[in-house]
Order: structure tokens, then C-alpha cells, then sequence
């Protein structure tokens, strides 16, 4: 719970987190009763009415018709009677989204700009209450007390590392968030400090974590060995996760998703299950064969969010770029909402002559289930022509004979190209940043534009022009 001077704000605070305590439990046993989720649609509409995103004229007519309606039935019958949201409209929008003076927010963050300009995300008391406790009330059932966990997100405008250090106070586990220099990359501290405390949890971005061991084995240090790692805000399929999970003895966990602009829409449970926060949030799919509610029933498509629980800068059906699927599965973890899979941004596809190649089967291929002999750390494709040159650090000196077997086992999802794989010392600084770009942006690099060459370093950029020039002189087979 947050300490606050004001007293009167802070009673106030400490009901709205106890209500929301309950309707969270409820949600998790299924007992949920449509007209509170319907009373808080309600109150959204009315909230938005003060947000310069929307045409005021049709949303004052749909708040009147919320207050007259049945609350039980007005998410069914008034949602899709909105207007989308585009990404492109909040990020032009800024703080026209704002429904309070910036002096009323806690906080002030952006998102990261990956597909647009950044977004202005700030913080206030009552959806940071809330979000903590979705988050915690889930992360409960993986994080003991006894836990010392280091929160290693390197992103000083996106609210993220405040957010989940908040959700560790709310479990009262120990953390520490250090700073890593972009430049320099220089673990050392990060690693003493591991070890010394005895940190047995990971809280940040893939990319991060791989930086991390990397660096150790680079360095001669004790590779870090976590107990669990809860990781979020990059694509993490499974050949990834069990990737991690060899590499420092964990038990991994997606452990959240959503983003800067929404916050915090699916959680993790202990079976590594992503649960919908439908408490908080309506959800919908699109895509080319029309819209419908997220029900638990299976289904895909991009997912449209309608914040319940963010007065101060609600969403009203924002599409959010994001390819998603909901199995339709019950979870054996007993959590009674819908469960969801993540897949990719709808941008975060290679194309190759209508070869679309996504992260998650690139990296199965690479991280096979059965493994043995020299691990690949890390890597980066780079693509010029109908040559693709994976770069790839590895855990031990490898030979060319283990390079080409590596390329082989992946060669067959770039049909009509040359692959060759060529490991590296260390991989440009893009390979890091992830969490700010996304998979295609920070681990892809055409060369077919000739202004991206300036993106590779020495002496990695040699390495690159060599092979290029051997795959352009193999005669074709």
C-alpha cells in the first residue's frame, strides 16, 4: 500500500484496493457478476466523455444510453457500437487521452515508440493500485517470501520496472532494480550483486537475461543461476523459454503482458499459463472476418482492449497490433479466467517471396527440445539478396562442422536462400533491445537497405561482408 500524507486519500485508496481485492478472487473462482463488470463500462464512458480522443457528440449519446440500460447486459449491447481506436490516433493523440489535470497522476512514462511516436503513459493512484494487485494476486502463487529477486528492465520512461517493483513490495519480497549502461554493457555489478544477495528471481525482458549470461561467459564470471525467472515485454515462444531454462537452471514464466499504453492485461500462473485480466479489461478479436468478445471459446486474431479501470486515461476499443490466441482450455491451476497465447506483433514477420517466417519457429529450430554439444547464446539475422547470415554467440568455442549442421537445422525455413550461421565474439547492441524495438526491428537486419550496413559495428560488420561474399560465389546447386 502506498504511504500518502493525505489521510483522506489514502482511506480512500485502501477501500478501492480491498473492493478490487475481492473482485479479483472472484474472477479467478468465476463468480463474477456481469453487472459490476457493466457499472464499471459504465463509468469508463463517463470518464472518457473529459478525453479529447473521441467525438464527444456520439460517446455522450452511448453514456446515456449506459446509464439507462441494464448494467448486466450495456458491455454486450454498447461496445460494439464504438468506434475502434487506431495506434496511430493515441500516438498522435497524446495528452488529449487525458481526462485529469498531469498534476493528478503519480507518475509520468511513455511508451517506447516502437510503432509509432511514444505514447504519454503516466500513472495514477487508482489504476496503479489496481494493476499491482492483478499482477500480485497472481504472482503470488509462484513468489514466496523467502524469494530475493532482481528487476533488470532497462527503460526509464516505460513504467514497467516501477510497476513490478510495486507488485514485489505488495508481496513483501525483497528486489533490487539496478541500471545497466546501453554502451558499455557492463554486467559486473549486476552479477556481484547476484551472487552476494543470493538472488534467486528474474523479473525483465528476455533480451536482458541473455545479455547478462553472455556477458558472464565473455568475462569469465559464474554464469547466474536463478530459481525462476518471470519474464515479459518481448515474444517468448517455447523453444525460447526452454532456451533460458537450460541456460541458468530456472523454471521461466511469460509472466505478463500488455503494454505501457494499457498496462497489465494477461498475468502468468504457476502452470505458466497467461490469464486474462478480465476484471479490468474488455477484450475483443478482430480480424478480416469481423469482431467478437473474448469469451473463452478458441479463437484468434489482433486484440482490442477497453480499459475498465483507468479513469484517468481510459481506451475504448484500442487495437493494439497484437496477434493473439485463446485456446479455450481451462487452466489445471483452477484460475477460472480465459487463458491466452501470444503471437508476435501483426508487423513482426519476416517476408520472404511470401514466405512469412515467425520468431517463435525460427527460434524452435534453433533451441531444438533435444540438445547437446555447444549452445548458441544469442543471435541476429541479417539478410542481403537471397543470402540470410544468422550471427550467433555461442557458450564454447565452436567449429565451422558445428556451424554448418547448426544452419542446416534451420535452413529449411528460407526455402530459395542461401543460409550460412556464423558465430560471433558479440552481437550488435540492437540484438539487446527487444523490449524497446521488437523482434524484427532488433534481431533482423536487411542490408537490401544499404544505410542499415551502418547499424553493424567492427568486427562484426567483416564478418558479414566475408560471408556474404561466399555464399554470392558458391555455385548454385
Amino acid at each position: 500500500m502506498l504511504l500518502l500524507r493525505d489521510t483522506t486519500t489514502e482511506e480512500a485508496l485502501l477501500g478501492t484496493a480491498r473492493e478490487h481485492t475481492g473482485l479479483v478472487r472472484d474472477s479467478h473462482t468465476g463468480t463474477v457478476e456481469p453487472a459490476a463488470l457493466g457499472r464499471k463500462f459504465t463509468a469508463t464512458l463517463q470518464a472518457a466523455l473529459e478525453s479529447g480522443l473521441y467525438e464527444r457528440d456520439t460517446l455522450a449519446g452511448l453514456a446515456d444510453k449506459a446509464l439507462a440500460a441494464a448494467p448486466e447486459s450495456v458491455i454486450a449491447d454498447l461496445v460494439p457500437q464504438l468506434p475502434f481506436l487506431p495506434k496511430q490516433s493515441l500516438s498522435v493523440g497524446g495528452h488529449k487521452a487525458f481526462t485529469r489535470g498531469l498534476s493528478e497522476f503519480l507518475h509520468y512514462y511513455e511508451s517506447s515508440g516502437t510503432t509509432g511516436n511514444p505514447v504519454a503513459a503516466p500513472k495514477a493512484l487508482d489504476d496503479l493500485v489496481v494493476n499491482t494487485i492483478n499482477i500480485g494476486e497472481q504472482w503470488a502463487r509462484i513468489l514466496e517470501r523467502s524469494d530475493r529477486a532482481l528487476i533488470l528492465i532497462n527503460a526509464p520512461f516505460a513504467p514497467a520496472a516501477y510497476q513490478f517493483e510495486k507488485v514485489l513490495e505488495y508481496l513483501q519480497v525483497m528486489s533490487l532494480r539496478p541500471w545497466v549502461d546501453n554502451i558499455t554493457g557492463d554486467y559486473t555489478r549486476v552479477l556481484r550483486l547476484t551472487r552476494e544477495l543470493g538472488v534467486n528471481v528474474f523479473v525483465g525482458p528476455p533480451s536482458r537475461l541473455l545479455e547478462m549470461v553472455q556477458f558472464a561467459y565473455r568475462n569469465d564470471e559464474p554464469v547466474p543461476a536463478f530459481d525462476k525467472l518471470l519474464l515479459m515485454a518481448e515474444q517468448t515462444g517455447p523453444g525460447f523459454v526452454r532456451h533460458l531454462e537450460r541456460l541458468t537452471g530456472a523454471t521461466a514464466y511469460v509472466a505478463a503482458y500488455g503494454s505501457s499504453e494499457t498496462g497489465t492485461t494477461a498475468v502468468t500462473c504457476e502452470r505458466g499459463n497467461l490469464h486474462l485480466q478480465t476484471q479490468s479489461y474488455v477484450l475483443e478479436l478482430t480480424d478480416d472476418s469481423g469482431t467478437r468478445f473474448v469469451d473463452g471459446s478458441p479463437d484468434r486474431g489482433e486484440l482490442v482492449v477497453t480499459t475498465l479501470d483507468m479513469p484517468g486515461r481510459p481506451l475504448l476499443r484500442y487495437r493494439t497490433g497484437d496477434l493473439v490466441e485463446i485456446p479455450g482450455t481451462p487452466c489445471p491451476c483452477g484460475v477460472a479466467t480465459p487463458l491466452l497465447r501470444t503471437l508476435g506483433r501483426s508487423q513482426d514477420l519476416i517476408v520472404l517471396e511470401g514466405n512469412g517466417i515467425r520468431q517463435n519457429d525460427f527460434e524452435a529450430a534453433l533451441w531444438p527440445e533435444r540438445h547437446s554439444g555447444p549452445t548458441v547464446l544469442n543471435y541476429m539475422l541479417v539478410i542481403q539478396g537471397k543470402a540470410v547470415v544468422c550471427l550467433a554467440t555461442t557458450d564454447v568455442p565452436v567449429d565451422g562442422a558445428w556451424a554448418r549442421a547448426t544452419a542446416d537445422r534451420v535452413q529449411g525455413l528460407f526455402p530459395g536462400y542461401e543460409l550460412a550461421l556464423r558465430p560471433v565474439e558479440k552481437l550488435p547492441p540492437l540484438a539487446s533491445l527487444g523490449q524497446y524495438l521488437g523482434w524484427k526491428l532488433s534481431r533482423v537486419l536487411d542490408l537490401n537497405d544499404a544505410r542499415n550496413w551502418d547499424r553493424l559495428p567492427d568486427p562484426i560488420r567483416g564478418v558479414v561482408e566475408t560471408t556474404l561474399a561466399d555464399l554470392a560465389s558458391t555455385p548454385e546447386k
